[in-house]
């Protein structure tokens, strides 16, 4: 029963991916998007919008600009659907602002105006935000109301992942200072893991692809550089601009002082990249596999038949990887900050 249970979950998480794969091919309108282009809808699938496609449905988003001539403007993102346009302002779909807001000037040409808009990772940002007060708050209410007794179910498992994570990571490794950097450093492993798992779902609220969103973990590798660098004594310090090393690799040459400034900027970097690179990459492949069913369909119903079936136990494949992967990134992202932080105290 419950491997039936399993499967039939799994078909419909690939049914409601095969339907937003479509959707987004449909929505083109007219006779040439009636052809499937796999490039297209994988990329805007991954890459951030101004609404919310759910198969053929559409759920706008404020639109929030500042024109070049001056004013603020506040309209739905439904008025700039098939190629619509509002107060002077459109979507371009061609250089170098493709797919973002731009206004139209009075000799035609397209002008980026500041724009604050609540695009879907935005929206996707705030949602995961209230997800994650929404599973801890209830744990601290619980022990400032019955600090003697033990949570059950969510609570008690969420108590389980915090215990894990405070004993076995941050006190051997942190020791006096775990209780100081445990609130920043737990907060960052649990908003990835949340933001991680409501990418892999494909119906609203979730299908945002977060964590794959360069600028997402940009700003994530940044706060934990700050966090590091901020925190860093006159010992830390010292050893950046004046290692113990012998001089002549510090004068007049400053080799090694350059390798360590190095070093400071390429960990956000490394935190960055591979927190990006693991959850675009699952995404990726999964569109790909599902694309692989549109594109063979041209061939017939058999070769579409065999494709799919194919296609689809590979996409379920992908998707216990990812599953999997939501929790091994989190813990990297986890880890790793925390080796960072241990470094100010050698």
């Amino acid at each position: 029963m419950k491997n039936r249970g399993f499967y039939r979950v799994t078909m419909l998480w690939m049914a409601f991916l095969a339907v937003s794969c479509s959707g987004k091919a449909e929505r083109e309108g007219g006779e040439e998007s009636a052809r499937f282009e796999p490039k297209k809808v994988i990329f805007e699938h991954l890459g951030d919008e101004y609404g919310w496609n759910v198969g053929h449905a559409h759920i706008p988003l404020p639109v929030i600009v500042r024109g070049e001539r001056g004013g603020w403007h506040l309209f739905s993102s439904a008025r700039l659907l098939n190629d619509g346009a509002w107060e002077g302002f459109r979507l371009s779909h061609e250089g170098k602002y493709a797919g973002k807001v731009v206004e139209v000037t009075a000799d035609g040409t397209e002008y980026r105006p500041w724009d604050f808009s609540v695009t879907k990772n935005a929206f996707a940002l705030m949602i995961c935000a209230v997800v994650l007060c929404a599973l801890l708050f209830p744990l601290v209410r619980w022990y400032r109301r019955k600090p003697l007794t033990a949570p059950r179910r969510l609570r008690g498992m969420l108590e389980a992942v915090v215990e894990m994570l405070y004993r076995v990571v941050l006190v051997p490794m942190l020791g006096k200072d775990a209780r100081r950097y445990a609130p920043y450093l737990l907060t960052l492993f649990f908003f990835i893991l949340v933001a991680n798992l409501m990418g892999l779902m494909v119906v609203f609220p979730g299908g945002a692809n977060l964590t794959g969103n360069l600028s997402v973990t940009l700003v994530l590798a940044l706060c934990t550089f700050v966090v590091v660098n901020f925190s860093g004594n006159r010992r830390y310090w010292k050893e950046v601009f004046w290692p113990d090393v012998p001089t002549w690799l510090k004068v007049p040459v400053p080799m090694m002082p350059v390798i360590e400034v190095f070093g400071i900027l390429t960990k956000p970097v490394a935190l960055m990249i591979r927190l990006f690179a693991n959850m675009l990459g699952g995404h990726l492949i999964t569109l790909v596999l599902v694309s692989l069913i549109f594109i063979m369909s041209a061939w017939g119903a058999a070769v579409a038949g065999g494709t799919a079936a194919v296609a689809v136990l590979f996409a379920v494949f992908m998707g216990l990887i990812d599953l999997l992967i939501c929790f091994i990134q989190a813990y990297v992202f986890f880890m790793l900050s925390t080796i960072f932080i241990s470094q100010l105290k050698q």
